[in-house]
């Protein structure tokens, strides 16, 4: 049951994630054009060029506001990692539980006792 409950989670996880695929592309193109207008504006000495990138700046902050559903596709990709990384937790659980010739070996041995 419980593998069940994380493949329903991770499977609307995944289609959260899929369905915001461009508003992330998106978020990143404006957040990385707004890091070059920032680093162009520090640089510059024209009051009119920082006139002119500060409006292109604002622009640019308007689009990356357009795409903030990005936050919850980014949010269903932590949800989608944290599934993966119990749904392998589990597995690694059992596997060392069965290969360890010590823990069987104490289970048989306190079956005998018994």
């Amino acid at each position: 049951m419980k593998k069940f409950g994380l493949l329903v989670a991770g499977g609307i996880a995944a289609i959260i994630l899929l369905s915001t695929i461009g508003p992330i592309v998106g978020l990143m193109v404006s957040l990385a054009l707004l890091y070059f207008i920032y680093k162009q504006f520090l640089k510059t000495e024209s009051t009119g060029w920082k006139i002119g990138l500060g409006i292109i700046g604002f622009i640019v902050i308007m689009g990356a506001i357009h795409n903030i559903p990005a936050i919850i596709g980014v949010g269903a990709a932590y949800v989608l990692y944290l599934v993966y990384k119990k749904w392998n937790r589990n597995k690694y659980k059992i596997a060392k539980e069965e290969s360890d010739p010590f823990t069987n070996f104490e289970k048989q041995w306190n079956e005998l006792n018994k």
